[in-house]
């Protein structure tokens, strides 16, 4: 590849290690992944205060790529004055893009804080800081877990990119026109902006169907018995994932989405294999 920015538009989520192995690891992910000029680095965030100065550290380091890095931001469990402080200190630190997101339910957490809705984020965010940010939100183009129906979803979810997001990225899928048909409905509602897919690699089909079942994303079924019948064959469902991923890629690429967000938990190798199957 050469060294403008990737034409295919890609962009890589990384998550906040635990460990000093597990930074020195992803030290090496960034500089792997930043060789592909993406156009942006995203770095999730948990409820709750130990994570959130974990994000900023991470944030930081990943930054140091060059590459326009965007924490995540949830409004569960946030009051306004802490989201005004943590604002002001990401641009002290020269952040201008942003993930909002409502952020999960901790459990056992008594308050809710003052901003329940990823839009009343969005939109403070906005009286706060103006045109400062570009601001992601998510889409989940199989609807979110928590909403009744889709039609419902995409109501919820236009209200974001009208509340002033910039782009939205999706939860992760494996059915292209789940993808197509979100996109279309919400395009039926005014929404402009471009809507990315999320990407998420096949490694580990345990590690997987648990992901799945938390986040309300479908395995296909014939996807689920073919990683099952490998059983514990690594390489058989390494070599299948990049196969089923790269044609999906392709597929929404070809149908026009806007470009593709991948969930590399922490990993280059997988994701990169993906995207050097794809072509313009």
């Amino acid at each position: 590849m050469s060294s403008h920015e990737h034409p295919l538009g890609i962009s890589f989520e990384f998550f906040p290690p635990n460990t000093d192995a597990g930074r020195d690891k992803l030290i090496h992910v960034r500089d792997e992944l930043a060789a592909r000029k993406p156009r942006f680095f995203s770095v999730t965030y948990g409820a709750g205060g130990s994570t959130q100065a974990r994000t900023r550290e991470v944030v930081r380091a990943v930054g140091e790529s060059g590459i326009t890095t965007a924490p995540h931001l949830s409004c569960i469990g946030s009051e306004k004055a802490q989201l005004r402080d943590l604002l002001a200190q990401y641009r002290e630190e020269g952040v201008d893009s942003l993930v909002a997101l409502r952020g999960d339910m901790p459990s056992g957490m008594g308050s809710i804080g003052e901003l329940r809705y990823a839009n009343e984020l969005v939109e403070f965010i906005r009286t706060e800081t103006g045109d400062h940010f570009d601001i992601a939100v998510a889409a989940y183009p199989e609807s979110h877990p928590q909403a009744p129906n889709l039609d419902k979803d995409v109501e919820n979810f236009a209200r974001k990119m009208k509340a002033g997001a910039n782009m939205a990225i999706t939860q992760y899928f494996f059915t292209a026109d789940a993808y197509f048909n979100f996109v279309d409905k919400a395009r039926a509602l005014g929404v402009e902006q471009p809507i990315i897919p999320g990407i998420m690699p096949i490694t580990n089909y345990t590690k997987l169907a648990r992901f799945s079942d938390a986040c309300g994303a479908e395995i296909p079924r014939w996807i689920r018995k073919q990683l099952e019948s490998y059983g514990d064959d690594s390489e058989a469902i390494a070599a299948f994932g990049t196969d089923v991923v790269s044609r999906l890629c392709q597929r929404l690429l070809d149908g026009g989405a806007p470009g593709l967000h991948f969930y590399t938990l922490n990993q280059a190798a997988p994701v990169l294999k993906v995207v050097d199957n794809l072509t313009d």
